[in-house]
């Protein structure tokens, strides 16, 4: 994989293939190739080509998660004692499921997650007998999304 100083080299052609594929994954490679005047074989050339550089990094269906029932999504900033605790914080958060995505951060928090509950009830659990109960954690600030207006990948 290209570390981040190496850019992935990408021309006209690619970015098509890109756009394609960003808006239907399963789109038939053949259905791309048509639309975009070259070969089906072109095309798997290309995705080989783009996967090595590293600016493709695999494929996934994504479940809807409120057909499973889960219906609050929150961020939550978390407050660390020192930041040595990070890593230890971090493998800890790593084990709730109910963790989405963790970052490290700048300002007030150490850490930045984005958690997926059931209803606020669970949230509430996952905060006081999950979370909270880290050790390093001296106390948690959490937002509860209402609506998700903006999801979308970066623009091709």
């Amino acid at each position: 994989m290209k570390t981040p100083t190496s850019l992935a080299k990408i021309d006209g052609i690619d970015k098509k293939i890109l756009r394609f594929l960003m808006e239907d994954a399963r789109k038939p490679v053949l259905e791309i190739a048509r639309s975009i005047g070259i070969s089906g074989a072109a095309i798997h050339q290309r995705l080989r080509k783009l996967e090595a550089s590293g600016l493709l990094s695999g494929s996934k269906f994504i479940v809807n998660p409120k057909s499973l029932g889960y219906t609050t999504m929150a961020y939550i900033g978390i407050y660390l004692d020192k930041a040595m605790s990070n890593p230890m914080a971090v493998k800890q958060l790593e084990k709730i499921p109910e963790v989405l995505e963790c970052h490290y951060t700048t300002g007030n928090w150490s850490i930045l997650i984005k958690v997926l509950c059931r209803d606020n009830e669970h949230l509430m659990q996952v905060l006081n007998k999950e979370i909270q109960a880290i050790e390093g954690v001296s106390r948690t600030e959490t937002f509860i999304s209402l609506a998700q207006q903006i999801d979308r990948q970066i623009t091709i």
